[in-house]
């Protein structure tokens, strides 16, 4: 399958065109956010249906227990504010008001990872894949463009439990199908080879398509595989890749600890044990610089994962 750029865009647009159209079409939907209703692309829906809109200013926590009280009115709430005030500075409200109550809220959050850019570490958050996947009953979603964003706004709508969406601010590629269908839990096979997987996620799918590119004129085949849902993850699918492959990286926007890399790590040594090497930010907090700048810096690009291939290859 080859994917050609359609347009670059920024994931958050996404969310915000996803959400304006799925208040259009269903009526329980309302939308909640703390000060950032421009940032998180939610002035559409804002000014569409004032009734359904609730700024709660800057206070996270408290945004998060009106969200998960609104569900027992039936509600279907989606909040949104960066993906470090989504997850690290809520997390007591998340556990207590929504995961272990299995309230039907949708945790949006833009800004996640190092792509932020020059807002620096404080804002960086990139132990949010971690922190929510280990919530039981807590579905983790990172789409990798503007339009896998914008249908996956729409199909966590539809699922009844809490989810956690994480998407970002710069401008990206935009290279999937326009009207495509968004399924929890299905990883997207975008490129069949024979001798490594790659398996990402996000933004660094698009990487992972032009490391791919690169390694077949180097005579290597590899299999490049959209992990769009971190949990739950789609076990067949990828020990379908690796039984052929005999071999994997996994490529993300977060830290080594908690992400995508330990979830498969672990799925294999329970299953099949195969080499495996692990595109992510190794144990540090990011700094200011611009997405590129610190995308290369800690080797989260087509070459890093160009790299991390002939590593695995040789342990083969």
């Amino acid at each position: 399958m080859k994917f050609t750029i359609q347009n670059h865009k920024d994931t958050r647009s996404g969310f915000g065109d996803g959400l304006f159209e799925l208040g259009k079409e269903n009526d329980k939907v309302v939308a909640l956010c703390a000060d950032l209703t421009g940032s998180m692309k939610m002035d559409a829906f804002a000014k569409a249906f004032p009734d359904r809109f609730f700024q709660t200013g800057i206070a996270e926590a408290n945004m998060m227990g009106i969200a998960a009280g609104m569900t027992i009115g039936g509600m279907i709430p989606f909040t949104g504010t960066f993906a470090n005030f989504s997850t690290g500075r809520v997390y007591d409200q998340i556990r207590q008001s929504i995961a272990y109550s299995e309230k039907n809220v949708k945790i949006c959050a833009s800004h996640a990872g190092l792509t932020l850019g020059e807002d620096g570490a404080t804002h960086q958050i990139l132990e949010d894949i971690g922190l929510m996947r280990m919530l039981p009953g807590m579905t983790v979603v990172v789409p990798c463009d503007y339009n896998q964003t914008k249908a996956a706004v729409k199909t966590i709508a539809a699922h009844n439990g809490p989810v956690y969406l994480r998407f970002g601010r710069p401008k990206v590629p935009n290279f999937t199908p326009v009207n495509q269908t968004f399924e929890l839990g299905k990883a997207l096979v975008y490129q069949e080879g024979s001798d490594v997987s790659i398996l990402a996620t996000g933004h660094l799918v698009w990487e992972a398509l032009q490391a791919a590119d690169l390694l077949t004129q180097k005579g290597i085949s590899a299999e490049v595989i959209n992990i769009t849902t971190i949990k739950p993850l789609d076990e067949t699918a990828i020990l379908k890749s690796v039984s052929k492959t005999k071999c994997l990286i996994t490529a993300e926007e977060h830290q080594l600890f908690g992400g995508l890399g330990e979830t498969v790590a672990g799925l294999l040594a329970q299953n099949t044990p195969y080499p495996m090497e692990m595109v992510a930010v190794k144990d540090q907090f990011g700094q200011s610089g611009t997405p590129e700048q610190l995308m290369k810096h800690y080797q989260l690009d087509a070459a890093a994962i160009i790299k991390a291939a002939e590593k695995v290859l040789s342990r083969k």
